[in-house]
C-alpha cells in the first residue's frame, strides 16, 4: 500500500451555510453548500474556531478524519473528502438515519451490509475506533450501512498487531449494536467474540475510561447518558404532572437529551402555550420552576402532531438530542417537518453526545 500522502483537495466553490448542526469547544459543523452546486448537500467541520486552549488538539483529529477519508475515498458508504483551508474540512454528505433512531430491529440484512463495510475499512488500512457510539452508524434510504466521523480513525500502512487489536474492537462494537437490534441473527462465534473483551479493551475500562469520564464530563462537558431510564422515571413523572396541570400550556413533550457533566441525562421540556399566553413570560417561569424542574425549556408557537392529533415525541426527540439532519428521514409529513425545522432553528441544545443504555 503506498505511504505517500495525496495533496489535499482544494473545495470547487465557496461553502454556504444552510443549518449549524452542532457546536463545542472543538469548532462547528454545519449542512450546506457549494455556491454553485445548491442541490448537492455538504458537509463543513469548521475547526478554526475552536476554544484556544483546544485548537492544537482539535486540528490533530481533523488531521485524523482527512487522512482517512484521503485513504477511503472509493470505499462506497463512507465521505467523500471535497476540500481542506485553513478553518475547516469539508466532506459530501450522506443520507441516512443515526442507528439508534433508525433501530434496525430484526435487520439482518443491514448487519451483513455493515460488517461488508467495516472489512471494506480494514482493508484500506483504517480502523474507525469510535464505533460504540450508533449515531456514527448510518442506515441510509435503501437500507445499506454508512459509516461517518473518522475523527479517532488510525491509518495503518501494515497490519501490525495494534491495528489487528483495533480492528477486533471495532468489530466488537459493531457487534454489540447487532445484539441490541438483532440478537437472533449472532453467529456462534460472534457471541465468544462478544462474551471475550480484549486485554486492551479491559485495561481501557480499568484505568483510562475513569479518566476519560472525568476529563469528558469535568472538563468539556459532555455526558454518554447513564441514568437515562432512572431520571425520566423520577424527575420526568413529575415535571410531565406539573406541566400537565398547567392550564398556560396546550401542549407539551418532555424528552430526555445527553446532559454535562455528571448527571448524565438532562430533561428538555417543549411546551405550545394555550392562546393570549405569552410565550417569553410562560418560558421564564418554566425554567424557574421548583425542583424537580426541566433542564431545558423551548416555548414554540406550535407542536408537531399526527393525524391523530398526538404529538410527535420523535421528531422533537432528534431536535432535543441536536440530530436535526436527519427529520426529514423520519418526518414522513410535509406539515410535521416544516414545524419541527422551525423549533429546530430556535433550539437549545448543540451538542451530539449519546445516551448508552
Amino acid at each position: 500500500m503506498p505511504q505517500h500522502r495525496p495533496p489535499l483537495p482544494v473545495l470547487a466553490a465557496p461553502f454556504v451555510v444552510d443549518t449549524v448542526l452542532k457546536r463545542d469547544v472543538f469548532g462547528e459543523i454545519a449542512a450546506g453548500h457549494l455556491a454553485n452546486a445548491p442541490d448537492i448537500p455538504v458537509t463543513r467541520r469548521r475547526v478554526g474556531i475552536a476554544a484556544r486552549w483546544v485548537r492544537r488538539f482539535a486540528w490533530h483529529l481533523a488531521g485524523r478524519e482527512i487522512r482517512a477519508l484521503q485513504t477511503l475515498g472509493p470505499v462506497a458508504g463512507t465521505p467523500t473528502l471535497l476540500g481542506v483551508d485553513s478553518e475547516a474540512l469539508y466532506r459530501s454528505w450522506i443520507e441516512g438515519t443515526p442507528l439508534h433512531v433508525a433501530r434496525p430491529i430484526g435487520n439482518a440484512a443491514y448487519f451483513r451490509d455493515a460488517k461488508r463495510l467495516l472489512r471494506s475499512l480494514h482493508r484500506a488500512g483504517i480502523t474507525h475506533n469510535d464505533l460504540a457510539k450508533p449515531q456514527n452508524w448510518l442506515m441510509t434510504p435503501d437500507g445499506k450501512a454508512a459509516l461517518i466521523d473518522m475523527q479517532l480513525a488510525t491509518f495503518f500502512p501494515r497490519r501490525t498487531r495494534l491495528f489487528r487489536l483495533l480492528a477486533r474492537e471495532d468489530l466488537r462494537h459493531l457487534l454489540k449494536h447487532k445484539r441490541s437490534f438483532c440478537r437472533e441473527a449472532l453467529t456462534a462465534s460472534e457471541r465468544r467474540m462478544l462474551a471475550t473483551k480484549s486485554l486492551p479493551a479491559r485495561v481501557w475500562m480499568a484505568t483510562f475510561k475513569p479518566v476519560y469520564n472525568m476529563v469528558t464530563r469535568g472538563i468539556f462537558n459532555w455526558s454518554d447518558g447513564e441514568g437515562t431510564r432512572d431520571r425520566m422515571d423520577t424527575d420526568g413523572a413529575a415535571v410531565k404532572a406539573r406541566v400537565a396541570a398547567d392550564p398556560a400550556i396546550a401542549g407539551f413533550a418532555l424528552v430526555p437529551y445527553p446532559y454535562p457533566r455528571q448527571r448524565g441525562v438532562g430533561l428538555y421540556l417543549f411546551a405550545e402555550p394555550s392562546p393570549s399566553i405569552d410565550a417569553p413570560a410562560l418560558e421564564q417561569r418554566l425554567r424557574d420552576a421548583p425542583r424537580p424542574r426541566p433542564d431545558l425549556v423551548q416555548v414554540v408557537a406550535t407542536l408537531p402532531r399526527d393525524a391523530n392529533g398526538t404529538v410527535r415525541e420523535d421528531l422533537l426527540r432528534l431536535v432535543a438530542i441536536n440530530q436535526v439532519e436527519r427529520l426529514a428521514a423520519v418526518a414522513g409529513d410535509d406539515t410535521a417537518l416544516a414545524i419541527t425545522q422551525r423549533i429546530a432553528e430556535d433550539r437549545r441544545n448543540f451538542t451530539d453526545r449519546r445516551f448508552k443504555r
